[in-house]
């Protein structure tokens, strides 16, 4: 069928400014610059990660060969741990963790328990039953923020871990799946997509993706270090791990059994 020439016309002046629109809708898509490389523990099959300041950052581990779940606080710099222990209950997958008013809040996978030290000393001091997995941890400064592994988000009361609210994620109207490690930055929730080099910017209020943060080069990175120090990363050695240094803007992006921990600056990021 031909189409009238008035008609065709008006679709071929029109078509430039549908695909702009379409272009200008898209999803940005952010690439971090890496200012700073530091040391990471090869043996931390990384879950949660949060900066506590003073060079200090607290990480969870996943239980992996060789070596089994727990939180650790390490040194910035030497990547060593200063205090370490293990997830308390016994055979359990370690997931993420966050801390909260020197509370940290820790995981598990698939036995619903979530388990609380104190920040300092990580001496335990509290448990908390929850349905469904555990995967990522961060906080808004008044509650907990949970992912499962799916496209929802959940806000927890810290004080008893019930589920205060939840939003769905979506990006063009789809959901986003598999959000794992997270963290609460300057408004925007920041979530690694499981098995992805994909960091997800989502706007708390309604789900929505706001930016993709590209990570493919650090991947890359971190897999030829891994290879020339004799232990190539393996198909689940992925990216995982978030922590915003709010003295200096930028985030601290590593993997599960990286060797390497990058800090980055990204577009819209500012010091506080």
């Amino acid at each position: 069928m031909r189409l009238p020439v008035a008609l065709t016309t008006l679709l071929f002046l029109t078509a430039p400014a549908l695909l702009a629109q379409a272009l200008q809708t898209r999803t940005p898509v952010l690439t971090p610059r890496v200012v700073t490389r530091y040391t990471h523990a090869t043996d931390s099959f990384t879950e949660g990660l949060q900066y506590l300041g003073s060079g200090t950052y607290i990480e969870s581990s996943g239980e992996v060969p060789g070596s089994q779940s727990g939180v650790r606080l390490s040194d910035l710099r030497t990547a060593r741990a200063q205090k370490q222990v293990p997830t308390p209950l016994q055979g359990a997958f370690g997931e993420g963790v966050t801390v909260l008013e020197n509370v940290a809040y820790h995981l598990t996978w698939q036995d619903g328990v979530a388990f609380t030290f104190a920040a300092d000393t990580l001496q335990e001091n509290g448990r908390y039953r929850y349905s469904g997995e555990g995967w990522g941890l961060t906080n808004d400064g008044r509650q907990i923020i949970m992912s499962d592994g799916s496209s929802t988000l959940f806000w927890r009361d810290p004080r008893t871990f019930a589920v205060a609210r939840k939003v769905n994620v979506t990006d063009a109207g789809q959901p986003v799946k598999n959000l794992n490690e997270l963290e609460y930055v300057q408004g925007s929730v920041y979530a690694n997509i499981w098995l992805t080099d994909r960091i997800a910017r989502i706007d708390p209020a309604t789900g929505k993706v706001t930016a993709w943060i590209d990570v493919s080069a650090l991947t890359r990175e971190a897999s030829s270090l891994a290879v020339r120090r004799g232990r190539p990363l393996t198909f689940d050695d992925v990216a995982n791990g978030i922590a915003f240094n709010p003295q200096r803007g930028t985030l601290l992006l590593t993997g599960k059994r990286w060797p390497v921990l990058f800090e980055v600056r990204l577009p819209d990021l500012k010091p506080e």
